[in-house]
């Protein structure tokens, strides 16, 4: 049931928005405009915060809005993006506790909403009047229009006065419109626009109802639901089903352990590096435990599905099963432990940083399926629960000045690591601080690196680093320098002043 403010508050909120974002970058705009939507929220629309969910949600969204003034990168927009439309999924059902169906309600939400907005305009009052009532009188007027637009066309290809008489006509009402119109700035009216739908989805949210009866049902525990089917043998084939889950989870667990060992023993103690490249080391090892975390999650869910989790004697499939969850632990840290190396001999890298977060998931992916088979919790509890541990670790890297700590790291440990400088001249302007070397200095960097990585593939000079940071620095110089204080950021402003602000 909406409330007779809330198309006062769209109205509002979508002026502000094209006010803070026409014609301005990204910078302190965003946050301004988002701590608007929270405080109209909390304060207008009475929000109750309550629930897991809803309090993660909100957090993200102050912590990242803040994060994309502070670090200020493609990151943190997105990932606050992601956090925003889950939270206005938790504020159309407040009670829920699952992101993804917190996605599915704002996801439906976004066709309803604008829809919404222009039925509540409608029977908005203008001079004791419903605005519905003039749409409905310019509909009237509609087809009326449309037949004489026809008539006079054909009246302009069958007289040639008639049609002059029109082009004169024509030609004085375009000077008209282009007087009145002319100054008028398309993307002003585009960014209202998109004011209006932001506007219209935040606060004119649309419940699904099917969606919420269907969350309605699912619960943690796992519910034994007894069906008598007429089967023959029925005791038997389920004893069939845990001897083959026994040999099954037997032989990969022997498998996986013979794996492990050789990683334990090769990577863990006696990592030895030859000079070579390290990227199959690494990401071969990745793409294992991703192949090897998928086959464990869908046999442990398979096998622990319907009434084994029930069976008085699944005990020793139970414990295997623990065996290969935990095997599949040690091969995360085995990962982990090769991405540490792959760093340490070739610097910080986007990808290298990622690996990390999703160890960080995998390891708490294995922990939940644990939780699942030791206390017999459902598919709902995994999904909840990993979601839950997705988005926080999203809003924690948000956080980080990835740029700045990649370049810093990098340059800092030239003599034992492989500086990529291709790559560190494609960082952002805000890491410059960080990028910018003088000549000598890249100089004395390339002749240590030479000796100690002797590749033949060519890579960057220290001559075309220097001119290409050279020309970033006037680019940001000047990008920087024509912004308005609602595009400020901080990493920015510092970098800005760290390289020119004592010339000026």
């Amino acid at each position: 049931m909406l409330k007779k403010n809330d198309l006062i508050i769209v109205v509002i909120g979508s002026l502000l928005y094209t006010v803070l974002f026409h014609k301005n970058p990204l910078g302190i705009n965003f946050l301004i405009f988002e701590l608007f939507v929270v405080s109209c929220l909390l304060l207008f629309q009475h929000v109750k915060i309550k629930g897991a969910a809803l309090i993660i949600s909100l957090a993200g969204i102050l912590i990242t809005a803040f994060a994309t003034v502070l670090v200020f990168s493609v990151w943190s927009y997105f990932v606050n993006f992601i956090v925003f439309l889950l939270f206005i999924g938790c504020l159309i059902f407040p009670e829920i506790k699952s992101f993804f169906h917190a996605f599915i309600l704002f996801f439906y939400s976004i066709f309803f909403a604008p829809v919404l907005f222009i039925r509540n305009l409608s029977e908005s009052r203008f001079k004791n009047k419903k605005i519905g009532i003039y749409f409905k009188k310019i509909r009237i007027f509609l087809i009326p229009l449309i037949i004489i637009f026809i008539f006079i066309l054909i009246y302009r290809s069958s007289n040639p006065l008639f049609d002059n008489m029109l082009t004169s006509i024509g030609d004085f009402l375009n000077d008209i419109l282009i007087k009145i119109f002319g100054r008028l700035d398309l993307t002003f009216i585009i960014t209202l626009i998109i004011g209006l739908f932001f506007c219209s989805v935040i606060f004119l949210r649309s419940p699904y109802i099917g969606a919420i009866e269907n969350y309605k049902k699912k619960n943690d525990v796992f519910k034994r639901i007894k069906i008598r089917i007429k089967r023959k043998f029925p005791l038997l084939a389920l004893k069939n089903e845990y001897k083959a889950g026994i040999f099954l989870f037997l032989i990969l667990n022997l498998i996986l352990l013979t794996v492990n060992i050789i990683d334990i023993n090769w990577v863990w103690f006696n990592f030895e590096w030859n000079g070579s490249y390290l990227k199959q080391f690494v990401y071969t090892g990745t793409y294992l435990l991703i192949l090897s975390i998928i086959i464990s999650v869908v046999l442990v869910l398979y096998y622990f599905r319907g009434n084994l989790n029930f069976y008085k004697n699944n005990r020793l499939l139970s414990y295997l099963s623990y065996i290969w969850l935990a095997q599949n632990a040690i091969l995360a840290i085995s990962v982990g432990i090769r991405n540490f190396w792959y760093i340490y001999y070739f610097s910080l890298a986007y990808g290298r940083i990622g690996v990390y977060m999703f160890l960080a998931l995998t390891l708490y992916g294995l922990y939940s399926v644990y939780i699942k088979v030791r206390y017999q919790k459902s598919a709902f509890y995994l999904i909840r629960h990993n979601a839950f541990s997705l988005i926080i670790v999203l809003v924690l890297s948000s956080v980080f000045n990835w740029d700045c700590i990649i370049a810093k790291y990098n340059f800092s440990n030239y003599n034992r690591s492989f500086v990529h400088l291709n790559y560190l001249s494609s960082l952002a302007p805000k890491a410059l601080p960080y990028l910018d070397k003088s000549l000598k200095e890249l100089n004395n960097i390339d002749s240590i690196q030479k000796r100690k990585f002797d590749y033949e593939y060519s890579y960057m000079s220290p001559e075309e680093y220097y001119s290409k940071i050279e020309r970033k620095k006037e680019k940001f110089k000047l990008k920087w320098e024509s912004k308005g204080f609602l595009s400020w950021n901080l990493p920015e402003y510092r970098a800005y002043e760290e390289l020119f602000g004592k010339k000026k």
